[in-house]
């Protein structure tokens, strides 16, 4: 059965003696936050857009910003809260097969609350609200050597 939770978590098989050495899941007082920063902006973009185009009624761009970011965060909310990352030995999985060796980890860096890891190949892995990226990131940057 393909729940919200099971498509937001690594489906990638283990290889043999591969084993999972952390794992890293989003925090929810971190993706709440995160919305507030979010919806703050853009209740203020939206009033500042209104008010550059002459707009009477500036005050709605605060409403349909809120309702905009409101909107977002409820209904990804299932999916993003779910999602997590397996950091093993060998390999750092992601939610369905998201899949990058640890020797292939050119670079990890962190995004506001989330973690970037970039490979060789150039692609590119969004670890998102986490409560502690720092750690995160140094654990995968121990794991990869780098």
């Amino acid at each position: 059965m393909n729940t919200p939770s099971s498509r937001m978590t690594p489906a990638a098989a283990l290889e043999e003696g591969e084993e999972v050495i952390a794992s890293f899941q989003a925090d929810r007082m971190t993706y709440i936050r995160d919305h507030a920063w979010m919806a703050a902006l853009a209740m203020g973009g939206g009033m500042a857009i209104l008010w550059t185009t002459g707009n009477p009624h500036v005050w709605t761009g605060a409403v349909g910003g809120l309702a905009a970011i409101v909107i977002r965060g409820w209904y990804v909310a299932s999916d993003e809260l779910t999602a997590r990352w397996d950091l093993t030995d060998r390999r750092l999985l992601g939610p369905q097969t998201r899949a990058v060796r640890l020797d292939q980890i050119a670079q990890v860096r962190g995004l506001g609350s989330a973690v970037q890891v970039v490979s060789k190949g150039g692609d590119k892995h969004l670890i998102k609200y986490l409560a502690d990226k720092s750690t995160v990131m140094d654990r995968i940057r121990r794991a990869a050597g780098i």
